[in-house]
């Protein structure tokens, strides 16, 4: 998924570009193989603990902390759904 972003406010309206089914295919068998590995599944399993884990919405922060983490959930969420598609096409 390709994004086109401007800085500021006008990249609040930015196009997504949607991608082949085959890319998509492709981009999952990737990201499959690459978190497969002993090393991959340490890394993955970092990024859920760092990123996953931990509360998004704390009370007394600012509500930017909240919308970071959020999004760092989402992208560990993107990930797995990706790797499990991988799994179920086998």
């Amino acid at each position: 998924m390709n994004c086109r972003n401007a800085p500021g406010w006008e990249g609040l309206d930015a196009t997504v570009t949607p991608i082949s089914r085959d890319l998509q295919m492709d981009l999952d068998i990737l990201y499959k193989r690459c978190f497969a590995t002993e090393e991959g599944k340490k890394v993955l399993k970092h990024l859920v603990d760092r990123y996953d884990e931990p509360d998004a919405w704390v009370p007394g922060e600012p509500d930017a902390f909240g919308y970071a983490r959020s999004a760092q959930r989402r992208l560990i969420k993107e990930i797995q759904a990706r790797i499990k598609r991988a799994d179920e096409r086998e």
